[in-house]
């Protein structure tokens, strides 16, 4: 990706206002569309309309697809639905059902009046009935079909006239009479085998698969276990409807990834560093508006311990402690727990082994750790056993109770389709900072009854 100055900006600004169109496509022509997409990001909307102007149609397509969607969207909103009907025309089909995706219901209609490729409009409407986080929608209809009771000879010409319009072969796919898949044709069989009398005699059986309604992060774990660059899509009953591409899977893994780390921040919604004030406030404020009832909730909790603490100020002193580790123990707990069920070594089928081992782990960490403050307290605290006592064991419980929280919640969102990243964001942190608080308020409450002479 290349990265523009201030002064090559500058310079295209200046061929703009001057409507040196000529100058302008040789400045463009030795671009990648992913190149231009990105010049696009640092002009204004009406520069980046004059520019996209001059492009060749083919490459106007690409570029429109490598534009962010908010870019995206201004460029296709500044447009007349004849000419995103053009642009359509040059993109594969999944590409074309992301681009109208983005846009109102009634632009849909009318772009896709306007598409000349009757067949290429009714692929994209069949398209658009699949959820958009499914392999059907995801999937693009341009492949190589060929019947397995085609000779070599007949699939070769056949293979040639569907070529014509597709960028790319990855597979050619073998179906029946009744268009249910059937096999794999390999490249190299049809160099070594020429005269074959019938392409099921030569064709692997049993390809990998998915069905059209797989959810995306299932499509996406087959794409990593079998190391494939395409995949075919069927219907229930295994007929052909089309395929999923490895640059389509890695381009949902990384939106994704982005969605989760954005709900494990504390985000509600996905923004991005240029996007509107107002946008990014309305994305992080739910989460600090819940801190703030929770700060006010812990203040209550203390308040009520007041006399206590003033009585016996060290307990004061190990609050942050109690908090601090609650939450760093409960976010490693449901990180590992997020994680292991986004690359699959983790189903929600096994909650009673995840819980047990984690329960385990627990007790382990709680020991030491409540060990450590144990002796710590001893040596610097020698008057106040009770203080010694009251902090180890409200750790102890503390981090047990974290360990569960953080591997219950994302198991239950993951159960409940609910994205279990956000479970390893604030919902744990403040979850486990007022219970946390509660914990030792009581342990300590407790630990000054039985010591009193401290």
């Amino acid at each position: 990706m290349k990265e523009y100055d201030e002064k090559y900006l500058d310079h295209i600004r200046s061929i703009i206002q001057a409507d040196d169109r000529e100058q302008a496509r040789k400045e463009l022509a030795d671009l990648h569309p992913a190149d231009i997409a990105e010049l696009y990001q640092d002009l204004d909307l009406q520069e980046a309309e004059y520019l996209y102007r001059l492009l060749d149609e083919d490459t106007a397509a690409d570029v429109l697809m490598e534009l962010d969607e908010d870019d995206r969207l201004k460029l296709l909103n500044a447009m007349p639905a004849e000419q995103i009907a053009k642009q359509i025309d040059h993109l594969d089909t999944d590409d074309a059902v992301d681009l109208i995706q983005q846009l109102d219901e009634e632009d849909r209609d009318e772009i896709l009046s306007h598409i000349d490729d009757v067949e290429q409009a009714g692929d994209i409407i069949d398209l658009l009935k699949y959820d958009e986080d499914t392999a059907g929608g995801l999937m693009g209809t341009e492949m190589i079909v060929v019947n397995e009771n085609w000779s070599m000879p007949e699939c070769i010409k056949q293979m040639r006239m569907q070529a014509e319009d597709m960028d790319e072969i990855y597979y050619v796919y073998v179906v029946d009479d009744d268009d249910k898949l059937k096999g794999v044709l390999p490249l190299k069989t049809l160099i070594t085998h020429p005269s074959v009398s019938k392409i099921k005699h030569v064709m692997e059986t049993d390809p990998n698969s998915v069905k059209a309604d797989t959810p995306i992060d299932e499509v996406a774990l087959d794409f990593e276990k079998y190391d494939l660059v395409a995949m075919p899509v069927v219907d229930s009953i295994g007929r052909l409807l089309g395929r999923i591409t490895v640059d389509d899977v890695m381009d949902e893994v990384r939106e994704s990834s982005e969605r989760d780390y954005q709900l494990a921040s504390g985000l509600s919604s996905d923004v991005d560093a240029d996007d509107s004030i107002f946008a990014q406030t309305k994305a992080r404020i739910p989460w600090l508006l819940i801190g703030i009832v929770s700060g006010i909730l812990a203040s209550l909790i203390l308040g009520s311990f007041e006399s206590k603490l003033e009585a016996v100020t060290a307990l004061a002193l190990f609050i942050p402690i109690i908090g601090g580790t609650g939450g760093n123990v409960g976010v490693q707990a449901s990180a590992i727990v997020v994680q292991s069920l986004a690359n699959g070594s983790l189903e929600v089928k096994e909650f009673s082994r995840q819980l047990g081992k984690e329960i385990l782990i627990g007790l382990l960490n709680a020991t030491i750790i409540a060990g450590v403050i144990f002796i710590y307290n001893l040596i610097t605290l020698p008057d106040n056993f009770a203080v010694t006592v009251a902090v180890a064991l409200s750790l102890f419980v503390v981090v047990m109770f974290a360990t569960i929280l953080g591997t219950v919640v994302p198991l239950t969102l993951e159960k409940l389709h609910i994205n279990p990243a956000l479970a390893t964001g604030p919902f744990i942190q403040i979850s486990n900072d007022l219970v946390g608080l509660i914990i030792y308020v009581q342990i300590a409450t407790m630990c000054l009854k039985i010591f009193p002479q401290i």
